[in-house]
């Protein structure tokens, strides 16, 4: 599978959340502790937003994360309010550039840990559900991509979690058809530059592991002593695959079946349940 993370907050250097926490994403690209893999090499993403454009940002390679110079550079020299990164394990799709995460379309990024269960049969007519006019924007291979253009098609723009709940209906129903009874295993994270709405369900539980971090005037707190917390608003979130580090009551599971938002109106978790369309 993969890890990723997600950022909401303070603008701050991509270095200081990429490679700083004791246990970082790029440490877990090597070393993760609740993957079904320990290495997350097939290639890696980041992608962020900036004040001055609509749109975000995105860097792809094929390569392992922890290796990679580019990066390391990128990461050092980037501040950004709202990121994404993740460190890619192939499920079996090929790996190539327009297989790894983050995908963008528009304002919007997407990326995803698990996997659709049985998805070369489901394929084509998951493909088909697609709206035509945004059909040619899957530029990869991926289950994850497919369900990002389907979440397009079924209202992202105006209702996040109505269109992700009939995107995985829609797997789900489209999998019973083909004799697959439990397709969706998934998290992921969904950004408009905004807001970061992001999920965690299995049609068969349990799902993959997924985390946030608890609210920084609490950290800090807890914390005085920790630079990072003294640095950022009260508004900063993480949201992780794994824990960055062992900081006591820096972190808090995502339940099962839910999802959560991170935006300026203000964040909350509320049960998430699949839509038939």
């Amino acid at each position: 599978m993969c890890r990723w993370l997600a950022y909401s907050g303070t603008s701050v250097l991509l270095d200081e959340v990429l490679y700083r926490p004791k246990h970082s994403l790029i440490d877990q690209s090597l070393h993760a502790r609740m993957g079904v893999e320990t290495t997350n090499g097939d290639g890696f993403g980041i992608g962020w937003y900036e004040e001055h454009t609509d749109t975000p940002a995105v860097f792809h390679d094929i390569g392992p994360a922890w290796s990679n110079r580019n990066l390391r550079e990128i990461a050092g020299h980037v501040r950004s309010p709202l990121f994404f990164a993740h460190v890619r394990a192939s499920t079996g799709t090929a790996v190539q550039q327009t297989n790894c995460h983050p995908f963008r379309h528009g304002r919007w990024m997407w990326m995803h840990n698990g996997a659709i269960a049985g998805f070369h049969e489901l394929r084509r007519d998951l493909v088909l559900a697609v709206d035509p006019g945004l059909f040619l924007s899957i530029e990869g291979s991926t289950d994850s991509e497919v369900m990002f253009h389907l979440a397009l098609t079924f209202g992202l723009d105006d209702d996040p979690p109505g269109a992700v709940a009939r995107m995985t209906g829609l797997v789900e129903r489209v999998g019973r058809e083909h004799g697959v009874p439990d397709p969706v295993q998934m998290t992921l994270a969904v950004a408009d530059g905004e807001g970061l709405w992001a999920f965690r369900y299995a049609s068969r539980g349990p799902a993959r592991s997924l985390y946030y971090s608890s609210r920084i005037g609490d950290l800090r707190a807890l914390h005085p002593d920790v630079d990072f917390l003294r640095d950022v608003s009260d508004e900063t979130r993480l949201v992780v695959s794994e824990p960055l580090g062992d900081l006591p009551g820096a972190w808090n599971e995502v339940p099962e079946s839910s999802y959560g938002v991170i935006r300026p109106q203000g964040d909350y978790l509320s049960e998430f349940t699949p839509r038939d369309v």
